[in-house]
Protein backbone atom coordinates (compact mmCIF):
# COMPACT_ATOMS: atom_id res chain seq x y z
CA UNK A 1 0.00 0.00 0.00
CA UNK A 2 3.02 2.25 0.70
CA UNK A 3 4.16 1.95 -2.61
CA UNK A 4 1.02 3.64 -4.14
CA UNK A 5 1.32 6.34 -1.97
CA UNK A 6 4.47 7.25 -3.02
CA UNK A 7 3.89 7.02 -6.33
CA UNK A 8 1.81 10.07 -5.33
CA UNK A 9 4.20 12.01 -3.13
CA UNK A 10 6.00 14.97 -4.16
CA UNK A 11 8.53 14.58 -1.59
CA UNK A 12 11.61 14.32 -3.91
CA UNK A 13 10.46 17.39 -6.36
CA UNK A 14 11.13 20.98 -6.26
CA UNK A 15 8.59 23.13 -7.75
CA UNK A 16 8.07 26.31 -9.37
CA UNK A 17 4.40 28.01 -9.58
CA UNK A 18 3.78 31.14 -11.33
CA UNK A 19 1.08 33.51 -10.07
CA UNK A 20 0.89 31.63 -6.88
CA UNK A 21 -0.40 34.44 -4.24
CA UNK A 22 -4.11 33.80 -4.82
CA UNK A 23 -6.53 32.11 -6.45
CA UNK A 24 -5.77 28.76 -8.43
CA UNK A 25 -1.60 29.27 -7.84
CA UNK A 26 -2.03 29.73 -4.07
CA UNK A 27 -4.24 26.72 -4.13
CA UNK A 28 -1.39 24.87 -6.08
CA UNK A 29 0.99 26.18 -3.74
CA UNK A 30 -0.66 24.75 -0.70
CA UNK A 31 -1.65 21.31 -2.43
CA UNK A 32 2.12 20.82 -3.57
CA UNK A 33 3.36 21.59 -0.32
CA UNK A 34 1.12 19.32 1.50
CA UNK A 35 2.05 16.57 -0.86
CA UNK A 36 5.88 17.16 0.16
CA UNK A 37 7.30 19.46 -2.88
CA UNK A 38 9.40 22.21 -2.07
CA UNK A 39 7.84 25.39 -3.43
CA UNK A 40 8.99 28.04 -5.05
CA UNK A 41 6.12 30.44 -5.45
CA UNK A 42 6.14 33.37 -8.38
CA UNK A 43 4.17 36.56 -8.62
CA UNK A 44 4.43 40.20 -9.24
CA UNK A 45 2.47 41.24 -5.83
CA UNK A 46 5.15 40.41 -3.15
CA UNK A 47 3.43 40.91 -0.09
CA UNK A 48 0.82 37.60 -1.25
CA UNK A 49 3.55 35.52 -1.97
CA UNK A 50 5.25 36.16 0.96
CA UNK A 51 2.33 35.48 2.74
CA UNK A 52 1.62 31.95 1.32
CA UNK A 53 5.14 30.93 2.08
CA UNK A 54 5.37 31.84 5.14
CA UNK A 55 2.01 29.65 5.97
CA UNK A 56 4.09 27.12 4.44
CA UNK A 57 6.73 27.29 6.16
CA UNK A 58 4.90 27.69 9.13
CA UNK A 59 3.00 24.05 8.68
CA UNK A 60 6.04 22.16 8.22
CA UNK A 61 6.65 22.91 4.53
CA UNK A 62 9.77 24.22 2.38
CA UNK A 63 8.77 27.34 0.42
CA UNK A 64 10.45 30.43 -0.88
CA UNK A 65 8.68 33.50 -2.31
CA UNK A 66 10.51 35.20 -5.63
CA UNK A 67 9.00 38.24 -6.88
CA UNK A 68 8.85 37.46 -11.22
CA UNK A 69 6.58 39.22 -13.85
CA UNK A 70 5.85 36.39 -16.14
CA UNK A 71 6.23 38.61 -18.92
CA UNK A 72 10.47 39.30 -18.91
CA UNK A 73 11.65 36.54 -19.91
CA UNK A 74 15.03 37.22 -17.87
CA UNK A 75 12.66 36.82 -14.88
CA UNK A 76 11.80 33.84 -15.62
CA UNK A 77 15.16 32.47 -16.35
CA UNK A 78 15.75 34.47 -12.71
CA UNK A 79 12.77 32.42 -11.14
CA UNK A 80 14.60 28.99 -12.57
CA UNK A 81 17.80 29.95 -10.98
CA UNK A 82 16.41 30.46 -7.83
CA UNK A 83 14.69 27.51 -7.66
CA UNK A 84 17.93 25.50 -8.36
CA UNK A 85 20.00 27.21 -5.96
CA UNK A 86 17.59 27.53 -3.20
CA UNK A 87 16.83 23.00 -3.23
CA UNK A 88 19.44 21.81 -5.69
CA UNK A 89 16.99 21.12 -8.16
CA UNK A 90 13.64 21.62 -10.74
CA UNK A 91 11.49 18.95 -11.33
CA UNK A 92 8.21 20.33 -11.69
CA UNK A 93 7.10 23.98 -13.34
CA UNK A 94 3.08 25.19 -13.53
CA UNK A 95 2.41 27.90 -15.44
CA UNK A 96 -0.32 29.61 -14.27
CA UNK A 97 0.01 33.17 -14.11
CA UNK A 98 -2.51 34.91 -16.74
CA UNK A 99 -5.75 36.22 -16.76
CA UNK A 100 -8.25 38.60 -18.61
CA UNK A 101 -11.03 40.65 -17.12
CA UNK A 102 -12.06 42.44 -20.33
CA UNK A 103 -14.78 41.14 -22.33
CA UNK A 104 -15.37 42.60 -25.00
CA UNK A 105 -15.76 42.05 -29.10
CA UNK A 106 -13.28 41.49 -31.32
CA UNK A 107 -14.32 44.25 -32.99
CA UNK A 108 -14.33 46.63 -30.92
CA UNK A 109 -11.31 45.02 -28.69
CA UNK A 110 -8.18 47.62 -28.78
CA UNK A 111 -5.10 45.92 -30.26
CA UNK A 112 -3.06 47.32 -26.94
CA UNK A 113 -5.58 44.34 -25.40
CA UNK A 114 -5.37 42.23 -27.36
CA UNK A 115 -1.50 42.15 -27.25
CA UNK A 116 -1.32 42.62 -23.52
CA UNK A 117 -3.24 39.42 -23.26
CA UNK A 118 -1.38 36.77 -25.76
CA UNK A 119 1.56 38.33 -24.59
CA UNK A 120 0.49 37.20 -20.69
CA UNK A 121 -1.84 34.32 -21.48
CA UNK A 122 0.54 32.76 -23.88
CA UNK A 123 4.20 34.24 -24.66
CA UNK A 124 4.86 33.97 -20.86
CA UNK A 125 3.80 30.04 -21.15
CA UNK A 126 5.74 29.55 -24.06
CA UNK A 127 8.79 31.74 -22.50
CA UNK A 128 8.17 30.06 -18.51
CA UNK A 129 7.93 26.17 -20.61
CA UNK A 130 11.27 27.42 -22.13
CA UNK A 131 13.23 28.46 -18.99
CA UNK A 132 11.73 24.66 -17.51
CA UNK A 133 13.08 22.93 -20.14
CA UNK A 134 16.10 24.07 -20.07
CA UNK A 135 16.99 23.32 -16.55
CA UNK A 136 15.25 20.38 -15.95
CA UNK A 137 17.33 17.23 -17.02
CA UNK A 138 13.80 15.37 -15.97
CA UNK A 139 10.50 16.36 -14.64
CA UNK A 140 6.67 17.25 -15.62
CA UNK A 141 5.81 20.97 -17.20
CA UNK A 142 2.21 22.03 -16.37
CA UNK A 143 0.29 24.17 -18.37
CA UNK A 144 -3.30 25.72 -16.84
CA UNK A 145 -5.62 26.30 -19.69
CA UNK A 146 -9.44 27.42 -19.96
CA UNK A 147 -12.11 26.00 -21.56
CA UNK A 148 -12.23 29.66 -23.53
CA UNK A 149 -9.57 28.28 -25.48
CA UNK A 150 -11.86 24.93 -27.11
CA UNK A 151 -15.10 26.75 -28.79
CA UNK A 152 -16.28 29.94 -28.78
CA UNK A 153 -17.00 32.36 -26.27
CA UNK A 154 -18.30 35.77 -27.20
CA UNK A 155 -16.34 38.98 -25.45
CA UNK A 156 -13.50 36.56 -24.78
CA UNK A 157 -11.93 36.20 -28.61
CA UNK A 158 -8.78 37.51 -26.98
CA UNK A 159 -8.16 35.58 -24.66
CA UNK A 160 -9.79 32.31 -25.73
CA UNK A 161 -7.27 32.61 -28.91
CA UNK A 162 -4.20 32.83 -25.74
CA UNK A 163 -5.14 29.33 -24.48
CA UNK A 164 -6.16 27.85 -27.80
CA UNK A 165 -2.33 28.85 -28.20
CA UNK A 166 -1.68 27.02 -24.69
CA UNK A 167 -3.05 23.74 -25.81
CA UNK A 168 -1.30 23.54 -29.03
CA UNK A 169 1.81 24.48 -27.19
CA UNK A 170 1.01 22.15 -24.73
CA UNK A 171 0.53 19.22 -27.35
CA UNK A 172 3.77 20.09 -29.30
CA UNK A 173 6.04 20.57 -26.28
CA UNK A 174 5.06 16.93 -25.20
CA UNK A 175 6.67 15.33 -28.09
CA UNK A 176 9.56 17.65 -28.66
CA UNK A 177 10.59 17.33 -24.80
CA UNK A 178 9.67 13.24 -24.33
CA UNK A 179 10.79 11.07 -23.23
CA UNK A 180 12.72 12.90 -20.51
CA UNK A 181 10.01 15.96 -19.55
CA UNK A 182 6.70 15.51 -19.54
CA UNK A 183 4.06 18.36 -21.08
CA UNK A 184 0.57 18.44 -19.75
CA UNK A 185 -2.84 20.79 -19.21
CA UNK A 186 -5.20 21.33 -16.97
CA UNK A 187 -8.60 23.23 -17.98
CA UNK A 188 -10.24 24.65 -14.67
CA UNK A 189 -14.21 24.63 -14.72
CA UNK A 190 -15.88 27.47 -12.78
CA UNK A 191 -13.44 28.81 -9.89
CA UNK A 192 -14.90 31.51 -8.21
CA UNK A 193 -11.44 33.58 -7.82
CA UNK A 194 -11.26 37.09 -7.57
CA UNK A 195 -10.37 37.30 -11.55
CA UNK A 196 -13.06 35.09 -13.00
CA UNK A 197 -15.94 37.09 -10.72
CA UNK A 198 -14.45 40.15 -11.65
CA UNK A 199 -14.50 38.99 -15.44
CA UNK A 200 -18.45 37.61 -15.32
CA UNK A 201 -19.29 40.67 -13.44
CA UNK A 202 -20.19 39.02 -10.58
CA UNK A 203 -20.11 39.29 -6.85
CA UNK A 204 -19.53 36.76 -3.86
CA UNK A 205 -23.73 36.96 -2.97
CA UNK A 206 -24.16 35.74 -6.94
CA UNK A 207 -22.46 32.50 -6.62
CA UNK A 208 -25.48 30.76 -6.40
CA UNK A 209 -26.20 31.95 -10.04
CA UNK A 210 -23.00 31.20 -11.37
CA UNK A 211 -23.79 27.77 -10.57
CA UNK A 212 -27.17 27.30 -12.28
CA UNK A 213 -25.74 29.57 -15.49
CA UNK A 214 -22.88 26.74 -15.43
CA UNK A 215 -25.13 23.88 -15.22
CA UNK A 216 -22.52 21.80 -13.43
CA UNK A 217 -23.25 18.06 -12.75
CA UNK A 218 -21.64 17.50 -9.63
CA UNK A 219 -23.76 20.42 -8.03
CA UNK A 220 -21.17 22.50 -6.81
CA UNK A 221 -18.09 25.22 -7.83
CA UNK A 222 -14.55 24.26 -7.94
CA UNK A 223 -12.15 25.11 -5.26
CA UNK A 224 -8.64 25.84 -6.11
CA UNK A 225 -7.87 23.38 -4.06
CA UNK A 226 -9.79 21.27 -6.85
CA UNK A 227 -7.12 21.93 -9.50
CA UNK A 228 -4.09 21.81 -7.24
CA UNK A 229 -4.89 18.20 -6.57
CA UNK A 230 -5.07 17.64 -10.52
CA UNK A 231 -1.57 19.32 -10.98
CA UNK A 232 -0.35 17.07 -8.09
CA UNK A 233 -1.26 14.20 -9.68
CA UNK A 234 0.07 15.19 -13.67
CA UNK A 235 3.65 16.26 -11.16
CA UNK A 236 3.71 12.72 -9.82
CA UNK A 237 5.28 9.10 -10.30
CA UNK A 238 1.58 8.09 -10.85
CA UNK A 239 1.20 10.51 -14.26
CA UNK A 240 4.23 9.16 -15.27
CA UNK A 241 3.01 7.49 -18.29
CA UNK A 242 0.96 10.59 -19.14
CA UNK A 243 1.80 13.45 -21.50
CA UNK A 244 0.37 15.51 -24.15
CA UNK A 245 -3.17 15.60 -22.29
CA UNK A 246 -5.60 18.44 -21.31
CA UNK A 247 -7.11 17.74 -18.12
CA UNK A 248 -10.47 19.26 -17.85
CA UNK A 249 -11.91 19.70 -14.28
CA UNK A 250 -15.02 21.01 -14.40
CA UNK A 251 -17.52 19.41 -12.08
CA UNK A 252 -19.03 17.20 -15.04
CA UNK A 253 -19.53 20.47 -16.55
CA UNK A 254 -19.28 21.53 -20.68
CA UNK A 255 -16.38 24.06 -21.39
CA UNK A 256 -17.40 27.47 -21.85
Amino acid sequence: MNEIFDRFSLSNKVAVITGAGRGVGEGTARDFAGAGAKVVLAARRTHEIEAVAAEICSAGGEAIAVTTDVTDPEALEALALAAKNTFGGLQVWVNNAGGSTLRQPMTTLPRDEWHRTIALNLTAVFDGCMSAAKHMTQGSIINISSGAGTGPVPGSGHYGAAKAGVNSLTWTLSAELAPNIRVNGVMPGAIPTEGMLTALKKTDDQLDELLEEWNIPLGRLGTPEDIGSACVYLASDAASWISGEILRVGGGAKPR
